[in-house]
């Protein structure tokens, strides 16, 4: 059976972009098991509470949901297993030298497969405050009126 090409998302984590300011992403393979897989082919996981976590020189992905397998038997696996990323060794280094900052955390932003196989995007990322995230709604709001504006005007509707 020939491979899957290109990337098909499964989950993201929309509230992340909103909750952080991602500095720096990452593309990081996980060590999955079967069950994992078929389940993530269903399009079935959550990234809500997730985040990284380094143990020894490795990093590890902590609090990703991704429920059993409908049709598994006793190999089923555990939802929200503590899953280990494949990273080079240059960018573990990178990522953990980041890591080091006060403030700064790492947190998944979306799962999917590419090529056929699965990953996940992880961000480092710094918290916001309750005014920096008011201050973001403030100028998404305010470019989406210009655009509006601007394509009535285009339309000649103004």
């Amino acid at each position: 059976m020939p491979r899957e090409q290109g990337r098909k998302p499964v989950a993201s984590n929309r509230k992340a972009y909103h909750d952080y300011t991602i500095l720096e992403t990452y593309e990081a393979g996980m060590v999955l098991t079967g069950t994992e897989v078929k389940s993530l082919r269903l399009g079935r996981a959550s990234l809500v509470d997730a985040f990284g976590h380094e143990n020894r020189g490795e990093i590890f992905l902590h609090g990703l949901h991704i429920p059993e397998y409908t049709q598994g038997t006793w190999t089923n696996h555990e939802p929200r297993r503590v899953r280990k990323l494949l990273l080079n060794r240059e960018e573990i280094h990178k990522v953990l030298s980041k890591l080091r900052d006060d403030g700064v955390t790492l947190v998944p932003l979306s799962v999917y497969f590419q090529n056929g196989y699965a990953k996940v995007e992880i961000g480092v990322a710094k918290g916001k405050k309750s005014y920096d995230k008011r201050n973001d709604l403030a100028a998404r709001d305010a470019q989406r009126e210009i655009n509006r504006a601007m394509g009535r005007r285009a339309k000649g509707m103004d």
